[in-house]
């Protein structure tokens, strides 16, 4: 129980790494706020934690959208007293398409979802934090924040400021007890990974080092293991959970 006491957030919690990540926390005594546009989603997997014994609530927020992600992380501090913890995970993109044929529409979307979302979020969670004596904010990058893919400019620029922003952050932290640190997952078996394959599961495997994709599971315990407090002095940290594919 090494999160037990604590108090967190979780964006894009409904499904995927998001899910994975609120199950292990809760497993690990945390109580959360899942956030996300789809309540019936986030309604779910309170339901899951609550059967395991814990206690998490769902909050229905567009995180893209500043306003919307400033008001729940206020509703988390408003219902906690406090906030501990943040996943910040919301994210997605559309088809592959060189930046030329990029809808103007689609770029501000994976823009907004992947960046800004992130960007709103440390900022009010760590505003959060600092006021209650520190905390632990763990972002969802992506290997396309390490390294580059033809077709995804938008998605690959929104994570690699993402890393950036998390570096920043973490030097702002460093004497208000705010850790701030990133996974960067390769291909994971999530909806949207599906979605984008086409429903092929093993679509990456070729390419991939150890022969496979990994599971949101996986990323979950990375991202529990940098708000535990045996990662206490790890900060600034871009931990890559993707099967060796950032080695190439």
């Amino acid at each position: 129980m090494e999160l037990s006491g604590k108090y967190g957030i979780v964006t894009g919690g409904g499904s995927g790494m998001g899910r994975a990540a609120a199950l292990a926390m809760a497993r690990e005594g945390a109580t959360l706020l899942l956030v996300g546009r789809r309540l019936a989603p986030l309604e779910e997997v309170c339901n899951e934690i609550e059967a395991l014994g814990g206690k998490a609530f769902a909050h229905s927020a567009d995180v893209s959208v500043r306003e919307e992600i400033q008001a729940a992380v206020a509703e988390a501090v408003r219902r906690f007293g406090r906030l501990d913890l943040a996943f910040n995970n919301a994210g997605g993109h559309a088809d592959f398409k060189p930046i030329h044929q990029i809808p103007e529409e689609e770029a501000e979307w994976v823009i907004d979802l992947n960046f800004k979302a992130t960007y709103w979020g440390v900022k009010y969670q760590f505003e959060a934090m600092a006021a209650g004596g520190g905390g632990v904010i763990v972002n969802n990058a992506s290997i396309f924040g390490l390294k580059a893919m033809p077709g995804l400019s938008h998605y690959v620029a929104s994570k690699f400021a993402v890393v950036g922003l998390t570096k920043a952050v973490a030097l702002d932290g460093a004497k208000t007890r705010v850790r701030v640190n990133a996974v960067c997952p390769g291909g994971t078996h999530t909806p949207n990974f599906l979605k984008v394959t086409g429903g092929d599961a093993h679509a990456m495997d070729d390419i991939v080092p150890v022969g496979r994709i990994g599971q949101p599971a996986e990323v979950a315990e990375a991202v529990l293991w940098l708000m535990s407090p045996r990662a206490a002095y790890v900060t600034g940290a871009v931990l890559s959970v993707d099967g060796g594919m950032s080695c190439g």
